[in-house]
């Protein structure tokens, strides 16, 4: 498990929230698998309390299975979650980048092309870990462009199915078409079409199907029957 500093004002529930949260997505816990509460107390640092707290957080959301006296667990990939994790994204990003386009300036734009060419140059390099990061620092920038940032946090909250088949698709999917399209809607919001930016925005969100096939190939023992 990988294990990053505390920030200084998270409370020992919220750092192991992220943390867990982090890993499970990034599957360093991959699904299925059990979790003890003590170990990742041990490693985070932490009391069993903010621990405990954090999966009962993450199970209302049904990424944590919790057993009653029989320990807890990461649950399988369920496309069901996942398809509603990707409606809830579709309905916020579609409406976000439409105000991008009225609303970017010269400046975010710049930052918006800085982020793409990162993307460009890591995919070249398959630096693959990286790209996960850097795809949700592109969608994060357009929220916070859109001045929409708790309807970001409120999203990432809740999308961490979605997440998890993103970070399986990396190596997975052999024709990766993930900076393609962040490509093509950085160049709609440049000139201002927010009808071809929700239309690519619409068609990104929806790649996870066209990956499932291959996605359930590599990783058969991680999706839910």
């Amino acid at each position: 498990m990988i294990c990053t500093e505390r920030g200084s004002r998270e409370t020992g529930r919220d750092y192991a929230l992220r943390t867990i949260k982090e890993n499970i997505i990034r599957l360093e816990l991959a699904p299925g698998s059990k979790i003890s509460e003590n170990e990742l107390a041990a490693k985070l640092g932490l009391s069993r309390t903010p621990v405990r707290e954090a999966l009962q957080d993450l199970a209302k959301v049904r990424i944590v299975e919790i057993y009653p006296q029989r320990g807890s667990a990461v649950s399988l990939i369920d496309y069901e979650m996942v398809e509603e994790a990707r409606f809830m994204r579709s309905v916020l990003e579609c409406a976000v980048v439409e105000l991008v386009c009225q609303t970017a300036t010269p400046y975010q734009i710049a930052e918006l092309e800085a982020n793409v060419k990162l993307q460009e140059f890591t995919i070249q390099n398959l630096a693959m870990e990286k790209l996960l990061e850097q795809d949700n620092e592109f969608h994060r920038m357009l929220f916070e462009i859109a001045n929409k940032r708790q309807s970001y946090a409120l999203m990432e909250s809740m999308t961490v199915h979605f997440d998890r088949v993103r970070s399986m698709a990396l190596s997975a999917v052999k024709d990766l078409k993930i900076v393609e399209d962040h490509r093509a809607i950085l160049e709609a919001i440049r000139v201002q079409d927010a009808k071809e930016a929700k239309r690519v925005m619409e068609k990104h969100l929806n790649r996870y199907q066209i990956d499932r096939e291959m996605v359930c190939r590599q990783y058969p023992e991680y999706i839910k029957k």
